[in-house]
């Protein structure tokens, strides 16, 4: 063989090596899959619950019309501020004064009946005395007419004069201690009819009462729908009055949200919370859980779910008060507000990503293991083998790369490794350990969840790497997956 020769046949054996070199190199980065990476660390943590609702005032009245009428006049305007017992409104009342008029002369009148009665009685009780005195005198004349009778002393006709006098005045007792009773029995009659009449006298200033409405808090008029000259009506059974206005107390304000059913558990009273009101964008005021509905109201609809004849199964929502710190000045009942309640805190918490976490079932893990077992074996193998030989010729290189060849499927069983399905899933939850180049599934326990991030309770140890995104390559990484962490410069292109 010519030194010509020799020179290309060498030339030509580099340059396959060179290529096969080449392949094996991407099939090797082929199976790497390119990861973002980030260390296990410590913060603190909040859980926070948002709700959105309205501003309302913690006390207020919705004053209805408590009789028929036409309102004759308005004393305050919407926004007044008011004062308890202030009129604030007045309807026609003509009826209900002569009523009054005409119940006070029935009540005078009963008056008279019974003074009437009373010197009646005072009348039949000195009768009575008098009846009585008399039965006395006659009882001493007899006793003493019987004495001298006995004695011979007067005839038979005085003796019988003085018995007839005496038995006359006995009668003219009970007939006196009748009329006594009978005088009694009509004062407590005619003081029965006086309590009538003056009962019905308060009813009637009652109703006379109530075509003047005065407040019964302070506050301020939130709402004024009426005006002179409409024509107010009752309730009456169960159709509601006429709405006259709303007093509202104003020094303590609320805002009522309406938290998720999911959320409302972790709620508890007394629990900080910031509210934002979207009138006052750039301000948020600080409050405290007041109140925690315990029935649930439809999203829907907004009734009450003990309303329903029938189950519902459409999300549903309880109502939470929050009561406002310190609330804007001019704060109007309303307004549309967002709440943040936080439920928890932690101080220095180990934490990882939300995005971090991922579900993985426990049959694919040890698929995935036994695989990987499989073809590091193979591989160690492989290698053992190719370390021995020689690689300068042409028929090495070959042999070379065949071997190379080999060591491939140990990578692709650990990531391709077919889904195993048995029954009964077996979830669990956790997260990707970068080690050794590889993505190691460890399931973890997790505490209380942030904004971002969530807190882990047992699985981690602080400053370990984690696979933290992207979304699309946590939805479909598997355990012991060859894996590096992405360049910089692809973080940045990331969107």
């Amino acid at each position: 063989m010519t030194r010509r020769r020799k020179i290309i046949l060498g030339s030509a054996a580099v340059v396959v090596l060179a290529l096969v070199a080449g392949a094996v190199a991407r099939k090797k980065r082929a199976a790497v899959i390119e990861v973002q990476v980030g260390k296990v660390g410590r913060q603190d943590l909040a859980a926070v619950v948002t709700a959105s609702g309205e501003i309302r005032p913690r006390h207020f009245v919705n004053i209805g019309s408590q009789a028929f009428g036409k309102i004759l006049a308005i004393e305050v305007s919407e926004g007044d501020v008011v004062r308890q017992g202030q009129v604030l409104l007045r309807m026609e009342a003509v009826q209900p004064e002569a009523e009054v008029e005409g119940q006070r002369a029935l009540v005078q009148s009963g008056e008279a009946e019974v003074q009437a009665a009373e010197a009646n009685q005072r009348t039949a009780e000195a009768e009575l005395a008098r009846a009585r005195a008399d039965f006395e005198r006659a009882q001493l004349e007899w006793e003493r007419a019987q004495q001298l009778f006995r004695g011979g002393l007067i005839p038979q006709s005085e003796n019988d004069l003085r018995k007839s006098s005496f038995e006359s005045a006995q009668a003219s007792v009970d007939l006196a201690a009748a009329r006594v009773r009978q005088a009694a029995a009509e004062q407590d009659r005619s003081r029965s009819q006086l309590q009538q009449a003056r009962a019905g006298l308060q009813r009637l200033q009652d109703v006379l009462q109530k075509t003047v409405y005065t407040s019964p808090i302070d506050g301020v008029v939130t709402s004024l729908p009426v005006h002179v000259g409409e024509q107010m009506v009752p309730g009456i059974q169960n159709s509601p009055g006429s709405f006259l206005m709303t007093v509202a107390d104003m020094s303590e304000v609320t805002a009522e949200v309406r938290v998720d059913e999911s959320d409302v558990v972790e709620v508890r009273p007394g629990q900080p919370a910031e509210v934002t009101i979207d009138a006052y964008p750039d301000s948020v005021y600080r409050g405290s859980v007041a109140e925690i509905g315990t029935t649930a109201i439809l999203r829907s609809t907004g009734q009450s779910s003990t309303q329903l004849t029938t189950g519902s199964q459409e999300a549903k929502d309880f109502k939470v008060v929050v009561t406002l710190t310190k609330p804007p000045a001019r704060v109007r009942p309303g307004l549309s507000a967002t709440a943040r309640i936080t439920t928890a805190t932690r101080t220095k918490a180990l934490n990882i990503p939300l995005q971090a976490l991922a579900i993985r079932r426990k049959p694919d893990i040890e698929a995935a293991e036994e695989a990987a077992s499989k073809g590091w074996a193979e591989k160690e193998g492989a290698e053992k083998q190719k370390s021995g030989r020689e690689k300068a010729a042409e028929d090495k290189v070959a042999a070379g790369a065949g071997d190379a060849g080999k060591a491939t499927p140990a990578v692709s069983a650990a990531t391709d490794t077919p889904t195993a399905n048995p029954p009964g899933k077996q979830e669990l939850q956790g997260v990707f350990v970068v080690q050794d180049g590889r993505a190691h599934f460890r399931p973890v326990k997790t505490g209380i969840t942030g904004v971002t991030d969530i807190e882990v309770t047992d699985g981690l140890t602080e400053g370990e790497s984690i696979v933290t995104g992207s979304y699309k390559v946590l939805r479909e990484l598997k355990h012991l997956t060859a894996v590096r962490p992405e360049k910089a410069e692809a973080k940045k292109a990331t969107p």
